[in-house]
């Protein structure tokens, strides 16, 4: 029985068993990279297919991978995997065995190893039979099973990477997710570095404080907060406090009309905007969206479509930032916005206004389309022998004024000066006949 393994993901496949990629999957890559969410659930991915299989031998990297080979090989070891920021770390644990208490083979791994992988801009896993295995598995673990099913990293683009014996990446902040705290104090202490002079939106993109934002999360959270993208960073954090005070309340008291009498007041609560708190709370939502959304049998991600408020939503304006990525969000983008940047959507549409498409159909279009005008054309040259007539009857009318006027110019040579003078003044047809003119009159001087 064949078992499908693919990661609920909106960034991963959507068919499974598919070795190629499908329309969706395609234009989802190309505009959202796996951000912080995406690689806990691909964690949570991992951790359910793979509990209880049992996997074994050498670990095995595809031929045109750049990354390191995996010196990893065991009879038998499980997989289990943690998510940390835009990081995932799998742990191969070898399982005890009476050879393994005697010594085991030689080669063989006694201690657990992690591998900690980085998707860049297209990884994902997926858990498949050997026999759908995707094209692009660039690393792959094999289970003891039979048929044999495959755990394998997927990478179209090969942007992403991994680490044997890795750790956490030292220049990664803490988690936005995971290590709140952590985090919420790592950038309130930090907010005089240089970095923090920058844009707001580019400084979000900053794993060093930002571990696990990327382009959409960026867009959602400023936007929740109607903070223009190109605003410095540190005007807008630097109010806030290393403890989280969102959960305090602001009381306001509004008086209720309808009960002017007794003028009664109705206190309403209001979260005060913290936008490291939403740095938290954002991304655990998209998690909770769960698979409702990524189911990647029925590639439906309208629930995750619905979720997003402002990026790739109608009504929204986009330029590209000062490292060339798209920023999304509504009304003015702040003082600090780059000059003359242009937007990436506004571009598309110029391209369709200004028609330049090459593609065979257009190009058999045309085709048919000159076709037809040179038919109209030979169709009007047989309709209008008229016209050809009459000039034919202009030019041999033209063509005997000339033979007059030469003739006169041999009889009478006292004329000739006059003549040529004429022949100045007047339009650009009769210099041309001046000039035949004074050709005859030297041949007949010479004569």
């Amino acid at each position: 029985m064949k078992t499908c393994g693919c990661v609920p993901c909106p960034l991963l496949t959507s068919r499974c068993g598919a070795n190629e990629q499908d329309s969706l999957w395609s234009f989802v890559c190309s505009n959202k990279m796996p951000e912080g969410p995406e690689l806990h659930l691909a964690s949570l991915f991992v951790n359910k297919m793979c509990a209880g299989v049992v996997f074994t031998g050498p670990v095995r990297k595809s031929e045109v991978s750049k990354s390191p080979d995996v010196p990893f090989t065991c009879d038998a070891y499980c997989i289990t995997a943690a998510s940390r920021g835009k990081e995932v770390k799998l742990t191969l644990t070898p399982m005890k065995s009476d050879g393994a208490k005697r010594g085991g083979k030689a080669g063989q791994a006694d201690q657990p190893m992690d591998v900690v992988f980085r998707f860049g801009m297209s990884g994902f896993f997926r858990f498949t039979t050997e026999d759908e295995l995707p094209k692009h598995a660039h690393l792959r673990f094999y289970s003891t099973e039979k048929p044999c099913r495959v755990l394998s990293f997927v990478d179209t683009r090969r942007f992403g990477s991994w680490q044997p014996d890795g750790t956490w990446q030292a220049g990664r902040g803490p988690c936005i997710m995971f290590e709140y705290k952590s985090f919420r104090e790592n950038v309130v202490s930090h907010l005089s570095d240089r970095a923090f002079d920058r844009p707001i939106c580019e400084v979000l993109l900053n794993q060093k404080f930002f571990n696990g934002i990327g382009n959409y999360l960026r867009a959602e959270i400023l936007f929740r907060l109607n903070i223009p993208p190109f605003v410095p960073a540190r005007t807008v954090l630097e109010g806030l406090e290393s403890e989280d005070l969102s959960d305090r309340r602001v009381k306001n008291e509004i008086t209720d009309a309808k009960t002017s009498d007794q003028a009664k007041k109705k206190v309403v609560k209001e979260e005060v905007g913290d936008l490291l708190r939403l740095c938290h709370t954002v991304p655990l939502e998209v998690v909770n969206l769960g698979g409702k959304g990524y189911d990647p049998e029925k590639a439906d991600y309208s629930d995750f479509e619905a979720w997003l408020q402002c990026y790739y939503v109608d009504g929204m304006k986009s330029i590209r930032d000062h490292n060339g990525r798209t920023m999304w969000f509504k009304g003015d983008p702040g003082p600090m916005a780059p000059k003359d940047s242009k937007s990436p959507k506004a571009k598309k549409r110029a391209k369709k206004k200004d028609d330049h498409d090459y593609t065979d159909k257009k190009v058999a279009r045309s085709r048919s389309e000159s076709t037809v005008k040179n038919k109209v054309v030979k169709k009007e040259t047989v309709t209008k022998p008229l016209k050809k007539e009459e000039d034919a009857n202009v030019e041999e009318a033209r063509s005997k004024r000339k033979t007059e006027k030469s003739c006169k110019v041999n009889t009478h040579p006292h004329e000739r000066g006059s003549t040529a003078r004429r022949g100045k003044s007047s339009s650009a047809e009769s210099t041309a006949g001046s000039q035949w003119r004074s050709s005859r009159v030297t041949r007949a001087n010479s004569k």
